[in-house]
């Protein structure tokens, strides 16, 4: 029998994560803010190194945990339903080479989650001309690129979509090039083939 002892370091990177995951789940915290909270509801006002602190694919498997044992009833159902509204926003938007990202992505969606999209065209300006066409209203950000080494901001536009909210991150066509399809063996984007898999997948279980 084989004993696993665990270092005080990795013992408090599993509490801050599983404080985090709650926080998430429960209220719909972004992870950044979710992880600071935590650290401090747990350590108080002591500094804690970055290094210490939970990863994001720590937190997002006690998100996962989290769900299955407090919302196993509830979530697999908001999830294929915000993954099914995806595929028609994504249909919709396949002029723009979209792609499906975050909590809706990976499964861990709530029912505080929002949909987010990254779509990648020759000119932000034709998504937005777009929208409008439809008569969709939507506000306008900034958010910071998915690749850390890019410094420039991302044009992002927000909506209300069958009382959903969605996040479009405006790329250019080029940064499709630079797009990590995978990271650490798990999906980071999906395109709309790789969501109605998902989607179908889900379904047979």
């Amino acid at each position: 029998m084989t004993i696993t002892s665990y270092s005080p370091a990795e013992i408090l990177r599993t509490e801050i994560a599983a404080a985090a995951a709650r926080m998430i789940a429960e209220d719909g915290t972004d992870y950044g803010t979710a992880k600071r909270k935590a650290a401090k509801q747990i350590l108080g006002d002591a500094r804690v190194r970055s290094d210490a602190l939970p990863d994001n694919t720590q937190i997002e498997d006690e998100v996962r945990l989290y769900n299955t044992l407090f919302f196993a009833d509830t979530q697999p159902a908001r999830l294929r339903h915000l993954r099914s509204l995806a595929l028609t926003i994504m249909e919709e938007l396949l002029h723009f080479n979209p792609f499906l990202t975050g909590a809706v992505l990976n499964g861990t969606a709530g029912e505080h989650s929002d949909i987010y999209l990254q779509l990648f065209s020759s000119s932000p300006k034709d998504v937005e001309i777009f929208l409008l066409n439809k008569n969709i209203q939507f506000d306008v950000a900034e958010t910071s690129h998915f690749n850390k080494h890019h410094h420039s901001l991302v044009e992002t536009v927000s909506f209300m979509w069958q009382h959903e909210g969605v996040h479009l991150a405006l790329y250019e066509i080029n940064d499709l090039r630079g797009a990590i399809k995978t990271k650490n063996g798990r999906l980071e984007r999906a395109n709309v083939d790789v969501l109605r898999t998902l989607i179908m997948e889900s379904a047979e279980q």
